[in-house]
């Protein structure tokens, strides 16, 4: 999701990765004909792969070897076109993504047409972050708070407003700001899935998850990550709302909902084995996003709900 980050290659890695999506997903063209017309993978840098050797697209951080590519080379398609991009808001699936005043992608629903059969969309994330860097400030402002206090819950405390009741010597809740955010999001989703529906009529549409980015046990993170063991429980409460709300969008709006959570679970930012890179990422990938196995893990989700 963030729009800046460190570009790496390695072909060796890449050429690997494509072998090994060939073996465990079918050979390539096995099922091509399951699915006609060309697929368009639209979405944000979860869908573009940001940091995954190799990046092209410029500031798009596109990487040939994100969950688009692997599902392609899977399916057969011999049509394929991919539109993603590194910090894309909903917004940008119909407006043109621009990064400090320069053009970065065009509108993404313009790739689709008629002919096209299988439409995959990641999105919905950036929307929880108000610059650029979409929820990269979300992040950004965590990772400091638990600095300067590292025992406490810095991000719920920022984004979760409420105040104490001297009365009853407790903390009252008030309106919590990424909540409102993530609903504020869903129409504009089901928008989204509508206009792909118009453009693409005949296309099977799926809109694809968030993986496991943080532990079910908060207590993993102690010492790995910067960020405290109560922020990790509110957050992986919030990331769990925006997977609710992208499952329940995609069933009122003809789409198929890939849960990427089951795929990803044991492997987070806290996990020794990482499919989701931390703050100090140990591959070349983009902190708090998925590694070149976690795209692949998450390319076996989505063939998973397409029946492969």
């Amino acid at each position: 999701m963030l729009s800046h980050a460190l570009k790496r290659s390695s072909v060796l890695l890449g050429t690997a990765l494509l072998a090994a999506a060939t073996s465990v997903f079918g050979a390539t063209g096995a099922h091509a004909a399951d699915i006609s017309g060309s697929y368009v993978a639209l979405g944000d840098s979860y869908a573009a792969g940001a940091g995954v050797p190799g990046i092209s697209a410029g500031l798009c951080l596109r990487s040939d070897h994100n969950y688009g590519h692997l599902v392609a080379a899977a399916l057969g398609s011999s049509t394929y076109r991919d539109v993603t991009c590194a910090a894309a808001k909903t917004s940008d699936l119909t407006e043109a993504q621009y990064d400090a005043f320069i053009r970065v992608n065009d509108p993404q629903l313009d790739a689709l047409s008629a002919d096209t059969g299988l439409v995959t969309l990641g999105i919905g994330g950036n929307d929880l972050g108000t610059s650029d860097l979409g929820v990269g400030d979300v992040i950004a402002t965590c990772i400091a708070g638990a600095v300067v206090n590292p025992f406490g819950t810095p991000c719920h405390d920022v984004y979760a407003h409420g105040h104490w009741d001297f009365r009853t010597w407790s903390w009252v809740y008030g309106t919590d700001t990424l909540v409102t955010r993530i609903d504020a999001a869903a129409p504009q989703i089901a928008d989204a899935l509508q206009r792909i529906h118009a453009k693409a009529p005949h296309a099977r549409v799926l809109l694809v998850g968030y993986p496991s980015v943080l532990p079910e046990n908060e207590r993993d993170c102690i010492g790995r990550q910067p960020i405290t063991v109560g922020d990790v429980a509110y957050l992986r409460g919030i990331l769990g709302r925006l997977n609710s709300v992208l499952a329940t969008t995609a069933a009122a709006n003809g789409a198929t909902y890939v849960d990427t959570i089951a795929a990803t679970r044991g492997h987070d930012v806290c996990s020794q084995d990482r499919w989701i890179e931390g703050a100090l990422p140990g591959s070349p990938a983009v902190p708090f996003h998925p590694n070149a196995t976690g795209e692949r893990a998450m390319a076996g989700a989505v063939l998973q709900a397409l029946g492969r």
